[in-house]
């Protein structure tokens, strides 16, 4: 073997394990929670014993079912929300692009970049103006204000994915059953939704998982009887780490798992690859 080969090999292996402790830091903290989840102790501090006690408590308590069950209802109905917005918006962007699309394209890149905290104080005072300035209740239930404050950002990102699955797209087939005097609701439901579909899919679960992950906007938003889980676990580890909150959360991670593998093999079975999803989100 060559010096340069072996030279290349070894920086090989460098860039390799510098890869894995990168990885090893960034999970290590996951790893930690899902490990400590099955502690039997009160704490988490102290590690007492293996087992499956703190699954049993967090199951059957209302405390923390009830945040959970909040930020999963939450999560659908901002997968449902994002789902028709962004694919309306998606569609527009792809097939009737003119003057208004880098303008609208531009404010969709803003939804994306502004701090959550800009967007949870901006939000709180018009949620307050519109339920008890104008008499608007619905704006005072909670599930309602984390469904609109969490569909902001995941309506952008549903946008963008739909755009990038239509950008590639031949047109020929919609204009061929316009010719055919096909009415557009059915050339919609018959030609274009098709072959979206597997981009609206995997943008409602992303949506649905960013949804559950949100804790600024969620905590600003929220009212008394509607927290969601990242809300109510915020609130208690001020009182201490508990193993039932390592469980709970070892739940929502696979949950969250689960989604994402979705969403990756409904984009690997439709062709969309992340190079291009990313072109799209940039701009390209």
């Amino acid at each position: 073997m060559s010096a340069p080969v072996r030279r290349r090999s070894r920086v090989d292996a460098a860039l390799a394990v510098w890869g894995v402790l990168g990885f090893l830091f960034l999970f290590l903290p996951v790893l930690v929670i899902i490990a400590y989840s099955f502690n039997t102790g009160r704490s988490m501090m102290v590690w007492q014993g293996f087992g499956l006690d703190a699954y049993r408590v967090a199951l059957s308590n209302p405390a923390m079912t009830g945040p959970v069950r909040v930020s999963l209802i939450a999560g659908v109905g901002t997968a449902l929300v994002a789902s028709v917005l962004g694919t309306a918006a998606g569609l527009a962007l792809a097939r009737r692009g003119g003057r208004w699309a880098p303008a609208f394209t531009l404010l969709l890149a803003l939804v994306m970049v502004t701090p959550e905290i800009v967007d949870a104080v901006s939000l709180l005072p018009w949620f307050v103006a519109l339920g008890s300035d104008l008499g608007l209740r619905v704006f005072d239930v909670g599930q309602v204000r984390l469904i609109i404050a969490h569909s902001l950002f995941a309506t952008a990102v549903v946008t963008f994915i739909v755009r990038a699955r239509m950008a590639g797209v031949d047109a020929s087939m919609e204009e061929a059953a316009a010719d055919l005097y096909a009415p557009p609701m059915r050339r919609f439901w018959g030609v274009t939704f098709p072959v979206v579909r597997p981009a609206v899919i995997s943008g409602s679960l992303l949506a649905f998982t960013l949804s559950l992950d949100n804790t600024v906007i969620s905590s600003f938003v929220s009212v008394s009887g509607s927290s969601p889980w990242p809300v109510y676990v915020f609130s208690s580890v001020r009182a201490g780490l508990r193993p039932s909150i390592a469980a709970m959360s070892t739940l929502m991670l696979l949950l969250t798992l689960v989604a994402l593998v979705a969403v990756a093999l409904v984009l690997r079975r439709s062709g969309d690859g992340s190079s291009k999803i990313a072109e799209t989100l940039t701009g390209g």
